[in-house]
């Protein structure tokens, strides 16, 4: 399907240039949201939301890493134009998650309605005396999410990462826009908030499946016929690399919100997240710039194109100094625009939005190299530096809080953690490089 570099860097470029567009909107749509589930909720019971928010993150990493074996394998099967292949691992990918999903949600019920749920999230029962019917509809709605998402990472192989942009974004709009719709009416309901957030992702995956598998990628079409077990092992053999440094990446960045919300109060998650969705806009733009290279990497490495990835490794260091100056930036402007978005409803610390900042640019160096060593396929040294780090995490993190008891002494262990890999990240890419433009 994609013959040349030339072709491979054009279709990059115009992937690139519509996420901008898409990703932005998306950008806008997140922004938007903090104000609105603020006001309709209140500190507390927004910071709940948060919480339960980041929690469902750990269940959309639970696919064993088949979304990301998923895409390497559509991007390599489709650079050698072995297209029955393809449909294979679509199919085998769908069958398997259907398996995986089951048993998980299962247990998931079983831990909600017979444990002590509420001393897990550190909730007031008074505040919040129906968390368990609504933990239980996000999680049903997040399990169907679960599977239906795996249609973004067929577009993402088939080096198409704007389309799976487009999926999400529309699918945050439509969440967005029943938000609205609920403020409007007066609704102050947890229960409503989370289940329109939850429910809208699914909805537009749903939606999506019929023009992407019976219309335009029809001889990709996932069948029961087309399920190859073999494949399957094959295709869980990498993704469970991808699910542990995932899962990794969960103990040691998702459970933020956890944590505060244990050692502080939920109320306090609500200050970090707003200064973390703030300057996470950088990250948002850096990604949505570096992410096509993943499956262009795999296609030019399957082709034997090192001086394309050498050309490409160049251009996203020019893309780092951007990371750094736009930090800044957000940094000397923050004030003003913590005031424009969310008026005087909840204080935003400087010494919080510089933390995070600094967090920000050492996850971005990282992910600058990981992207690339994904699409090559090259995991081990991801694997040990990030399992290394979940171990210590914990620990260092819940004593750090305990001697200084700030929100923003918590980011700084994010960043010392996180740096050891954005370090080994850098080594390992520069050594694979460096060994492939040997003659």
């Amino acid at each position: 399907m994609y013959k040349s570099k030339d072709s491979r860097t054009q279709l990059l470029v115009k992937n690139v240039a519509a996420s901008f567009f898409i990703r932005g909107w998306s950008a806008v749509v997140v922004l938007l949201m903090v104000p609105l589930t603020l006001k309709i909720l209140g500190v507390y019971s927004n910071g709940v939301w948060l919480t339960i928010s980041s929690v469902l993150i750990w269940l959309d990493f639970m696919d064993i890493g088949l979304g990301s074996g998923l895409r390497n394998a559509v991007a390599t099967y489709v650079a050698n134009g072995e297209h029955e292949k393809v449909r294979q691992a679509v199919s085998s990918t769908f069958f398997m998650l259907f398996i995986i999903v089951i048993p998980i949600l299962l247990l998931l019920y079983l831990i909600i309605w017979e444990f002590n749920i509420y001393s897990f999230f550190s909730v007031d029962e008074a505040i919040i005396p129906n968390l368990k019917t609504i933990l239980t509809v996000a999680v049903t709605f997040a399990s169907s999410n679960f599977v239906l998402k795996s249609v973004g990472s067929f577009y993402q192989g088939l080096q198409l990462p704007a389309v799976n942009n487009l999926i999400v974004c529309i699918g945050q709009t439509f969440a967005l826009l029943l938000t609205f719709a609920a403020y409007c009416m007066g609704v102050h309901s947890l229960l409503w908030v989370v289940a329109i957030n939850t429910m809208a992702p699914p909805i537009i995956w749903a939606a999506s499946m019929p023009y992407t598998f019976l219309k335009k990628y029809s001889a990709y079409r996932p069948s029961i016929k087309h399920i190859d077990f073999k494949m399957s092992l094959q295709l869980c053999s990498q993704g469970v690399q991808f699910f542990i440094i995932h899962i990794c990446g969960v103990v040691l960045f998702m459970t933020t919100n956890l944590i505060i919300s244990k050692l502080f109060s939920p109320a306090d998650v609500t200050p970090y997240q707003i200064a973390y969705r703030y300057i996470h806009i950088v990250f948002v733009i850096f990604s949505t710039i570096c992410i096509p290279f993943w499956s262009a990497t795999t296609d030019a490495y399957s082709r034997g194109d090192v001086e394309w990835l050498h050309k490409s490794s160049q251009k996203l260091d020019l893309l780092m100094v951007g990371v750094m100056a736009a930090l800044l930036l957000l940094i000397l402007i923050s004030n003003f625009v913590y005031k424009l978005w969310i008026g005087n409803d909840v204080t935003i610390p400087m010494d919080l939005t510089i933390s995070v900042a600094i967090y920000i640019f050492i996850l971005s160096l990282s992910q600058r190299y990981s992207y690339i060593l994904n699409g090559l396929g090259i995991l081990k040294i991801q694997l040990i530096f990030s399992v290394s780090a979940t171990i210590l995490y914990l620990p260092i993190a819940w004593y750090v809080c305990k001697t200084f008891n700030t929100v923003t002494s918590l980011v700084y262990v994010m960043c010392l953690i996180n740096t050891p890999g954005m370090i080994a990240n850098m080594w390992k890419y520069k050594t694979i490089i460096n060994k492939l433009r040997r003659p």
